[in-house]
């Protein structure tokens, strides 16, 4: 249920003047676009609040989620982003990053006997991604493999439109209410399970780190649960660590295993990860 894509605001397109744009994603909530022109190449998205179905509660913080994360980019430091209101809700415009996230690159891994092992300068680029992100005191929140961008020079860390750790301004913020659910630490399902929010934290950037390598790595989920099971029946089984066991050989393997553990105070921080697999 995508609906009809909505054209490029126009305090947009006067700052762009897009020389070409694709659409890349046009989902519940949220579109967004590779543009060019005289400025480089951005990535622009719009957010919009989803309204509410039989199968889905209304879900206005989608509006606000693009303004948050240029607010998030801003803190940062990021050069190249700018942030506003449009008439359904927020946009932002960002650098774009070429390569192949995460999942994407390891596909050949994941055939069937296939003798191609993950290598662990990728998994090494992706933990030097967040670990720049935890230096600064931020935790992401949404760690995925699809968010990791794996450039020609480094590997970057995208969509903090969840990010917490510094300030944001209150008309563009939002609970947290957790994330996708095949990458959410224990604790994480557990206390929206409990209240209907959670507050990211770095030990849980970890988890969602081991299980994003895991899935790329091998295709299996890191919890066992049926794959059309509702959201509520996944998280129940995140917070009872029903976990399958780590199938990926070698140092790599035991180092995601620890990243998967269940009590956040368990698991290695990134500078572990990292002095790890260098």
């Amino acid at each position: 249920m995508s609906g009809p894509t909505p054209e490029l605001p126009i305090v947009v397109v006067d700052a762009l003047m897009p020389t070409a744009q694709h659409l890349v994603i046009n989902r519940r909530g949220s579109t967004v676009w590779e543009v060019e022109s005289h400025r480089g190449r951005y990535a622009v998205k719009l957010g919009h609040p989803i309204e509410a179905t039989a199968d889905w509660p209304a879900q206005p913080w989608t509006a606000l989620a693009p303004a948050r994360e240029g607010a998030v980019l801003y803190r940062l430091g990021l050069d190249g982003i700018a942030y506003g209101e449009w008439e359904r809700g927020t946009w932002n415009f960002q650098p774009w990053y070429e390569g192949p996230d995460l999942y994407r690159l390891w596909a050949p891994c994941r055939k069937r006997d296939s003798s191609i092992k993950p290598h662990t300068s990728v998994a090494l680029g992706c933990v030097e991604a967040l670990a720049e992100l935890h230096a600064k005191g931020w935790a992401h929140g949404d760690v995925q493999p699809a968010h990791f961008i794996i450039g020609p020079e480094r590997t970057h860390l995208i969509d903090l439109a969840l990010a917490r750790g510094g300030h944001v301004p209150e008309w563009y913020d939002f609970p947290f209410r957790g994330c996708l659910v095949h990458y959410e630490a224990p604790e994480i399902a557990r206390s929206v399970l409990a209240t209907g929010e959670a507050e990211p934290t770095q030990a849980a950037d970890i988890y969602a780190l081991g299980a994003s390598l895991l899935i790329s790595a091998t295709g299996w989920r890191a919890v066992e649960y049926p794959d059309d099971a509702p959201r509520r029946v996944q998280r129940e089984a995140v917070a009872n660590g029903r976990r399958r066991p780590v199938r990926v050989p070698g140092e790599l393997g035991e180092l995601i295993d620890a990243m998967l553990s269940h009590a956040p105070e368990d698991r290695p921080t990134i500078h572990e990860v990292g002095k790890a697999l260098s």
